[in-house]
């Protein structure tokens, strides 16, 4: 796969740069390319990104920042069988337990919440850090959501990391799966005031905090394009609000949902 001419290969972080050492030179320098191009395409052309990672493999399958690029390709690709023997090869190669919850994130998307709600309770989980703990905490609440137990997810995510006011990487993602868990049971006001409170944690836009609340508290955004086309049509602008539009509003859920792993980094 073509490699643009501004791709250098030293955009990977010194610690990928380190494993690539053990590579012949050139090598080394191919590979570091395409690795640069997963991490450039993964978000906004995941299949370019699955190409990419297929090229790195073939040439240094050993090498475990491969086998865990190649992974994360297939996971945002939904190959979620493929991405999990990456994610444990890789795993394997380093003794990590940092790809744990995306792991347990797999078999959800594999149809086997139990599996990794079984994961959430290992030990390794333990050994995660505050980031990875929070994250298994969302793939354990979005299994419990898979399997119907709506009151189990809620008080899963119900945690002192929930519960503070500081704001964290994970703080918006966190309030974000709290709401859609009681927005999932029924319960609507809670989840307006947890959507609104992960949208003032959402710096980054990491979410779609702000058009859920939009939804629930019945604005209807009308896009621009539509809206001039009803000008030169003769007719009035079409107004931004309708006061029935939460009715209209679609709840997602189940494996991809808003509350687990793959709406997210991991």
């Amino acid at each position: 796969m073509p490699i643009p001419e501004d791709v250098t290969g030293d955009e990977i972080d010194k610690d990928v740069r380190q494993e690539l050492q053990s590579l012949p030179k050139t090598l080394a320098e191919d590979v570091a390319k395409n690795l640069v191009m997963v991490a450039r395409l993964i978000d906004e052309d995941p299949e370019g990104a699955y190409g990419y990672s297929r090229v790195a493999l073939r040439l240094a399958s050993r090498v475990a920042a491969v086998r865990e690029a190649a992974g994360f390709a297939a996971y945002a690709n939904q190959k979620y069988a493929e991405a999990l023997a990456e994610f444990r090869a890789a795993r394997r190669m380093t003794g990590s337990v940092e790809l744990w919850p995306v792991m347990a994130d797999c078999e959800r998307g594999l149809g086997r919440p139990e599996k990794a709600l079984d994961m959430a309770g290992a030990t390794e989980v333990h050994k995660l850090d505050k980031a990875g703990q929070v994250e298994m905490r969302l793939v354990a609440a979005g299994a419990r959501r898979d399997m119907g137990q709506l009151d189990a997810a809620i008080v899963t995510l119900q945690s002192p990391e929930l519960a503070s006011h500081s704001v964290q990487p994970w703080t918006a993602r966190l309030r974000y799966a709290y709401a859609e868990a009681l927005l999932a049971a029924d319960r609507l006001d809670e989840a307006r005031e947890w959507f609104a409170k992960a949208v003032e944690a959402d710096r980054d836009g990491s979410t779609d905090a702000s058009d859920r609340l939009a939804e629930l508290d019945g604005v209807e955004f009308v896009d621009a394009l539509d809206e001039n086309q009803n000008e030169d049509a003769g007719g009035n602008a079409t107004d931004v609000t309708r006061p029935d539009a939460a009715e209209d509003a679609s709840e997602t859920g189940g494996a991809s949902g808003g509350e687990d792993a793959r709406d997210g980094d991991v």
